[in-house]
């Protein structure tokens, strides 16, 4: 059988003839955004390049020749990390289309609301007769069309809940809404005095209001699943007898060679046959260190491959990666956390069939009391309206658009709509690590074992590695001053180090095994000039700001906290006693995270998960409630709840304190609503509600609603 030989990292993973689109998880201005189209635009081949900062991609115009991974490359160049994405997964569109949808009814429905409400203060005035006949049946041509087309969310989904033989909030919004109508129009039909048509388009107005509010709370979020999946490498390049040729990922099968050339990511599991590097399996693990690599280790999809080209053996691909099987994961996940039912929902499961038993009753008692069956059907009419669940409606988006509004002031940006109730719930936080409560990045320790010409020689030999330590250290030079000592012949040794000569001496930078040291527990590279003993440099990661007032926070808040990562036992230990930070999981990989989630769930845990690598996607959305910094992987952010807008990762504990205000302010608005019922519905049983007093009540009970909500700023 002929050999084949793949290679990742060189595909152009276009998403149709001549574009491209990557993920850029690390822009949040529009500086970013400049500096990124400017990169893009100036590289060659590129006819145009566009970012969007909502769903952080770039998409790029440009010739068939022009790569993804070159494209990657130019966006580090300028300091911002980049992935390639295969846009055929994802279905997501960046239109709000709904948002626009539900404002537009809201629009129609204010405006027609508005004319009604004339017409009906020229009836309340003393219009008599025909002229009142006349404005009842002007009123009736704008309320209709107007409640036919604004009424539509209301009407589907009572549809659907009586086509599934049960109740919700809408249902009882219909039934008021269609029997004003209705009445209305008998009424006027038979020149009556009383038509409902300006309640009618009120109610219709006030209950888009309140949907609105709610929608605009919620982020237009894509599947994580989607972008996990738009994360695997799409294509490859095979070698056969008859030369090079594309073929997608999916095509390859266990047994497979494939090359995996240096910048390249995974494209299947396997294991390594030919060729030594370094494996940057952040991505997967969130550990920021990178790991030798050599023949007969195992690989996953989605790991990146450093410094030397590997060949290696397929075990997996496509459906059957370690990628895939997260998505899938991530999925199942998401499904899970979906069946939460919120207060609303709880609320109407009450409400509804009470108002319709209610309004009934009075219709009987009014028709066999009085054997008058229209007035029968006007006073049941006027109980529908007037208990209309209009304050109930607006009780929870009036709140959670306050609490969002509070939080966006403070860095945190609320995604789902009942996240602040769950939110509100938890018991228990965990944490990632790298990236999350560290900013993932290696800094070099101060210590007395080197010295400033030690730093600027192993500062030279960094500049020819792009290994994270390498930059470590050319950082540390850079911020001291140091101007670095020529180093020649500066060579990189793929999956140990650099080397090369300086002042006629041999030098190496790298592995401790390398240049002839012993390691430790500690992260460190290690410096060797020959002749003389090796000379260390130890690293630490960046602590995030605020890392300590947070946990200190949510610890005084009465919350459990635990620290779950994919780093060394030792590591995360000495990071954890850094924080005080008892309850420590060491070595985790994704699935042991969604485990570890799970059994707290299991154990009737409340879980917040604060996460941000692709390693934590399940775990984010097996949790009862979860939060990702701004700066993580897009699908890391799509599974969570909440997205903190800067590195500042100090405002959780007031999250949880605003979410637990926010749910006793929905109690309080319930309460309210509740109240009023218990005043209105008796008057209008009792055959006391005109329809003034029937729209007056219900706008009394929404304001009164919404001026509490408002408390919460």
């Amino acid at each position: 059988m002929a050999r084949r030989i793949a290679a990742s990292g060189a595909q152009d993973g276009a998403v149709g003839p001549g574009r491209l689109m990557l993920s850029l998880p690390g822009i949040h201005c529009a500086a970013c955004i400049t500096t990124v189209e400017r990169a893009l635009d100036d590289h060659p081949g590129v006819r145009s390049a566009r970012v969007n900062l909502s769903l952080k991609r770039a998409t790029v115009e440009a010739d068939p020749e022009v790569t993804a991974q070159a494209l990657v490359a130019a966006v580090a160049g300028v300091g911002y990390e980049a992935h390639e994405l295969e846009s055929a997964v994802l279905s997501a569109t960046a239109t709000d289309r709904q948002g626009r949808d539900l404002l537009m009814r809201l629009a129609v429905a204010g405006f027609a609301a508005m004319n009604v409400m004339l017409l009906s203060v020229a009836v309340w005035s003393g219009a008599a007769d025909a002229t009142r006949d006349l404005f009842h049946w002007i009123s009736a041509l704008i309320a209709i069309p107007a409640v036919a087309f604004s009424g539509q969310p209301f009407f589907r989904n009572a549809w659907a809940a009586l086509r599934h033989g049960r109740l919700n909030m809408d249902v009882p919004i219909t039934l008021a809404i269609l029997l004003a109508l209705g009445t209305s129009l008998y009424e006027t039909a038979h020149s009556g005095e009383h038509a409902y048509f300006d309640a009618a388009i009120s109610l219709t107005f006030f209950l888009l209001a309140g949907r609105y509010l709610d929608h605009r709370t919620r982020a237009i979020a894509r599947s994580a699943a989607e972008e996990l999946a738009a994360l695997e490498v799409p294509r490859a390049e095979r070698l056969s007898d008859n030369g090079e040729e594309t073929v997608n990922v999916a095509d390859l099968v266990p047994g497979d060679l494939i090359r995996v050339r240096p910048g390249g990511r995974m494209p299947v599991d396997g294991q390594i046959v030919e060729g030594t590097s370094e494996i940057d399996r952040s991505l997967l693990t969130g550990e920021t260190v990178p790991v030798f690599a050599e023949q007969g280790q195992a690989v996953s999809a989605g790991e990146v491959n450093l410094t030397g080209p590997l060949t290696v053996r397929v075990t997996a691909a496509g459906r059957d990666s370690s990628l895939h099987r997260m998505a899938d994961l991530v999925a199942m996940a998401e499904s899970s956390r979906n069946r939460y039912t919120s207060l609303a929902d709880r609320a109407a499961g009450l409400y509804a069939p009470g108002v319709h038993i209610l309004s009934f009753v009075a219709a009987v008692g009014w028709y066999l009391y009085t054997g008058d069956v229209r007035l029968a059907i006007n006073i049941a009419a006027a109980v529908l309206i007037i208990t209309c669940p209009c304050a109930l409606g607006l009780a929870v988006p009036a709140v959670t658009t306050a609490a969002s509004g509070r939080l966006f002031r403070r860095g945190m940006l609320i995604k789902d709509g009942t996240a602040l109730e769950r939110l509100a719930e938890v018991d228990t936080v965990v944490f990632d690590k790298t990236g999350t409560l560290t900013l993932g990045a290696p800094i070099l320790e101060e210590d007395d074992t080197w010295s400033d010409e030690d730093l600027r020689l192993a500062a030279a030999m960094a500049e020819g590695s792009s290994h994270p330590l390498s930059r470590a250290l050319s950082e540390a030079a850079q911020v001291r001053g140091h101007a670095v000592d020529r180093v020649e012949s500066l060579t990189e040794v793929p999956g140990y180090g650099t080397q090369g000569t300086w002042r006629g001496h041999r030098v190496r930078l790298g592995r401790a095994d390398w240049v002839g040291a012993e390691a430790g527990e500690r992260t460190a590279s290690w410096l060797s000039i020959e002749g003389m003993p090796p000379i260390r440099f130890t690293f630490t990661d960046r602590l995030r700001p605020g890392a300590v007032e947070a946990v200190q926070g949510l610890k005084e808040t009465g919350l459990s906290v635990a620290l779950v990562s994919g780093d060394a036992q030792t590591a995360v230990e000495t990071f954890a006693r850094r924080l005080g930070i008892d309850d420590v999981t060491a070595e985790a990989l994704p699935e042991d995270k969604a485990r570890r989630i799970e059994a707290l769930r299991g154990a009737g845990r409340r879980v917040l998960m604060v996460g941000d690598g692709l390693n934590d996607t399940a775990a984010l959305a097996a949790a009862h409630v979860s939060i990702s910094p701004a700066s993580a992987l897009d699908a890391a952010r799509v599974a969570s709840d909440i997205v903190l807008l800067g590195e500042d990762i100090a405002p959780l504990a007031s999250a949880v304190t605003t979410a637990r205000s926010a749910v006793t302010r929905i109690k309080q608005n319930f309460t309210i609503a509740t109240l009023y019922n218990v005043i209105a519905v008796p008057i209008a049983i009792a055959g006391f509600a005109t329809p003034l007093a029937a729209a007056l009540a219900m706008s009394a009970s929404s304001i009164t609603v919404s001026l509490n909500s408002l408390r919460l700023r």
